[in-house]
């Protein structure tokens, strides 16, 4: 089984998906959050990881 796994990231602001990204299940429980920019907030705004 692949620990590494993609994962979609979303805009807090607008909950728009805006990126994807890797994260190793085994060695990161949490949620991962970035500050990411959002093209549609046109600023930098916090991005959560979400399901897919």
């Amino acid at each position: 089984m692949k620990q590494v796994q993609l994962i979609k990231l979303a805009c807090q602001t607008c909950k728009r998906v805006n990126y994807w990204s890797r994260k190793n299940k085994k060695k990161v429980e949490r949620k991962i959050e970035l500050k990411k920019y959002c093209k549609w907030c046109k600023k930098q705004t916090v991005h959560k990881e979400v399901k897919k």
